[in-house]
């Protein structure tokens, strides 16, 4: 029997469980002994132009070694937008703060100091002249160009994706019922239990050792190369324990390159740890997207047209946020079946931290749009909104799908994976008890949310790349093997399941083989782990080098049990090969590692991305006195294809669920007029844990792809993407019959209750937390 598919336990977890993790912090290494401590100067101001910079007195205290200012780094080049062709290219930034500070966070200097407990005093030495400029927080401000926060640009859009005025005017002429609705898929901090941090050390040879916590080694050494203007080959990243990471951990920010370098001006090795006010002011936050939706369709629940106009904040500076609307645009239609569908995107720069990716990226908002979409067109229409999403979605299909947006869908049954979510949530007894509450005026009210969902997973670099990923495994004399892996595990258990694909083949117990990554020297090139990606193509990799490996072990078991290569069978239960028909003559795998080492190193490409699918429902109790929301049920069917250990895409699935969930009802992080944080604490920012998630229902569905032989599709982020409008949904659901139309992420009681009080009043359509909509009937 195959150990693929069965619950093997995390062999990572006794090592965490006990003794615990390393993480960059926590290093003890003999090269960094003497280290010193980088600490980082900070604006206070969104929007100001930087005067004179007084380092005085912050020089002369007790235990600072050094300060820098953006004075002292010439030679280091400015750092350009991502995708320089598609986003402003004036848009640039230098490692600390030139001329102009443009969001509170923004790093103007650096104290170095002995001791990490002198740090935080000496930065408050240092006097920093600014001159205030406006601040641009609102959208449409940006958008109006009167504050320009670059001013080579001349504009604050700094992309655009699709001509607005290429919209087409008649798309919803043949509609009988036409909503239009702007809504907000908000803000929020990726918020990983280990803030950002790095340890730098120069060697005699001149190369860089950087110890930083990642989402892929090879990436990062890329990229900390380029903000210090050196050839990669100067440089090598070892990537400790990472304490959570959520898209935010991808690639080398300007602090890490200050320590790399603060490290090579001072010739000793240096640390950095940020606080975790500065990690929420200052890493990289997410979604941000201001979408207007226009859904029209027939009143027997057929959705004819949808358009979809975003509106991206990038944040102070272009970083990955400001293209991720290509995904979203990329994912429009989702799993339906749209007659006419078009969206267009623009980027623009605000006075608030840059945006990166989080969870999903780019395509959790493209759900969130289509799912309140169908939603408001069920309530314009009168129908269930189950029976509206289960008349438009995508007929089953194992051949590829191509979409008008570009995306090729692999295999889906979405209509399979809604009816067994609906089924298993017994939608029809909710409904019922949904019923009688309205009947009876209950203070708390029911409300069922719904989603359907697909999203692309393990993406390659771009339009004329391959997804592709390494793998390199070696059996050793003993018994045992290693493998080397060009992901980046943080919490998803590729020991285990990387162990477990190995196990199937080479017939070596899971516990007597380890996974080595992150060092790029030992490990030159790789993908890291982001996008879902990992399982169906790094773990493709290791299942095909295992392969391989046998083929290699083949020809040397053929010389020494003399005889035909075709001739011999391996056993895997064994671990040895025989000859065919003559079981005795025998040679272990690992007897043929005595002589000559016995690996395999190579590389998986797969034919595209896959497209997981699925549907989730959420059941929410709404206090229509107080406006407090309790979720009490989420039921979701998350298919990915094969499930490799279903212990680990629960664990997946179940962190998913919870952070999407999150999104619906909690996350937010909030400006004020002026752009200063109101939520740079955990006091301000609140996320759900385990106390305020029922448990969670998960059906089974697996429909395999054929890109990869596992079968496999990506599971890290679809439990996000199902589980925020499935609940902002429900939330939604539970106060209809009141008059309220929609209510914008998160839904806090105080915006709950506010769109009670404005449905009672007969305002904005029962709207809560946001402008006021169109809805029309009929076109």
């Amino acid at each position: 029997m195959s150990i693929l598919g069965t619950r093997v336990l995390r062999t990572e977890d006794p090592r965490f469980l006990t003794s615990g993790g390393v993480y960059t912090e926590d290093l003890v290494d003999d090269r960094l002994t003497g280290a010193c401590h980088v600490f980082f100067v900070r604006s206070p101001i969104a929007h100001a132009r930087i005067g004179a910079i007084d380092v005085t007195e912050a020089a002369a205290a007790p235990g600072v070694i050094a300060v820098f200012t953006a004075a002292d780094l010439d030679g280091l080049p400015d750092i350009g937008p991502m995708m320089p062709g598609l986003v402003n290219e004036r848009m640039r930034r230098s490692l600390l703060a030139t001329d102009v500070v443009r969001f509170v966070g923004d790093a103007v200097a650096a104290v170095v100091t002995e001791e990490p407990y002198q740090g935080e005093d000496a930065v408050e030495l240092v006097g920093v002249d600014y001159e205030p400029l406006p601040a641009v927080v609102d959208l449409a401000d940006a958008l109006s160009d009167k504050v320009v926060l670059f001013e080579g640009a001349g504009t604050n859009v700094a992309a655009s994706f699709g001509d607005p005025a290429a919209l087409d005017e008649h798309l919803f002429d043949d509609c009988e019922a036409v909503v239009k609705h702007t809504i907000m898929n908000q803000r929020v901090a990726p918020a990983p239990m280990e803030t950002r941090a790095a340890a730098a050390v120069w060697g005699e040879d001149g190369r860089l050792t950087a110890w930083m916590p990642n989402q892929g080694a090879q990436g990062t050494r890329d990229s900390l190369a380029s903000l210090l203007g050196i050839d990669i080959a100067q440089v090598r990243v070892i990537t400790p324990d990472v304490g959570g990471a959520f898209g935010a951990k991808f690639g080398a920010d300007p602090e890490h390159a200050i320590v790399a370098w603060a490290a090579r001006r001072l010739g000793r090795p240096a640390r950095w740890t940020e606080t975790r006010y500065e990690n929420l002011i200052a890493m990289t936050h997410g979604r941000a997207q201001q979408q207007t939706v226009t859904i029209g369709g027939s009143r027997d629940g057929i959705v004819q047209a949808y358009r979809l106009e975003i509106l991206q904040d990038a944040g102070a500076y272009p970083r990955i946020g400001a293209i991720l609307p290509f995904l979203t645009i990329l994912m429009t239609p989702g799993p339906y079946a749209i007659g006419k569908a078009e969206a267009v995107a623009k980027t623009v720069v605000t006075t608030t931290t840059p945006l990166g990716a989080y969870r999903g990226a780019g395509r959790p908002e493209a759900t969130a749009a289509v799912e309140r979409a169908m939603d408001l067109f069920a309530a314009e229409i009168g129908m269930d909104p189950g029976e509206v999403r289960r008349r438009n979605l995508l007929p089953p299909f194992s051949e590829p799908h191509q979409t008008a947006f570009g995306a090729l869908y692999d295999t889906g049954d979405y209509a399979a994976a809604l009816d067994k979510a609906l089924a298993a949530a017994d939608y029809d007894g909710l409904r019922k008890d949904q019923a009688e509450r309205r009947e009876r005026g209950d203070i708390v009210q029911l409300g069922i949310g719904l989603s359907c969902y697909v999203e692309i997973t393990g993406m390659g670099d771009g339009e004329a790349t391959l997804p592709e990923e390494n793998a390199t495994v070696e059996v050793h004399p003993d018994g045992s093997a290693t493998i080397l892996t060009g992901t980046s595990p943080h919490g998803q258990g590729h020991a285990t399941a990387w162990a477990m694909l190995a196990s199937d083949k080479l017939g070596i117990p899971v516990d007597r083989i380890t996974l080595k990554w992150g060092d790029t020297d030992m490990i030159p090139e790789g993908g890291g782990t982001g996008g879902s990606r990992s399982l169906q193509q790094g773990g493709a990799a290791v299942q095909k080098a295992s392969v391989e490996l046998i083929e290699v072990a083949r020809r040397r078991a053929a010389d020494e049990l003399e005889a035909s290569p075709a001739d011999l069978v391996f056993d895997a239960g064994r671990s040895a090969f025989s000859v065919a028909g003559d079981p005795e003559a025998t040679v272990p795998l690992a007897r043929l590692a005595e002589t000559e080492r016995l690996l395999v190193r190579t590389v998986f490409s797969a034919p595209g991305a896959t497209f997981p699918f699925g549907a989730h429902v959420a059941v929410a109790e709404v206090d229509t006195e107080t406006g407090k929301v309790v979720l009490t049920r989420m039921i979701t069917v998350d298919d990915a294809g094969f499930v490799l250990n279903p212990l680990l895409a629960e664990g997946q699935r179940h962190g998913g669920i919870a952070q999407g969930a999150a999104q619906a009802l909690l996350e937010e992080f909030v400006y004020d007029a002026d752009g200063n944080p109101l939520t740079a604490s955990f006091a301000d920012y609140p996320f759900l844990s385990a106390t305020e998630v029922p448990s969670f229902e998960l059906a089974a569905m697996a429909t395999p792809t054929t890109y990869n032989p596992i079968g496999v599709k990506g599971i890290g982020e679809a439990g996000t993407i199902g589980s925020t409008p499935a609940v902002q949904n429900a939330v939604i659901d539970a106060l209809a019959h009141l008059g309220v139309r929609h209510i914008d992420m998160p839904a806090s009681p105080q915006r709950v209750w506010q769109a009670l009080q404005a449905a009672r009043a007969g305002t904005a359509g029962g709207s809560g937390g946001s402008s006021p909509r169109a809805s029309t009937g009929g076109a």
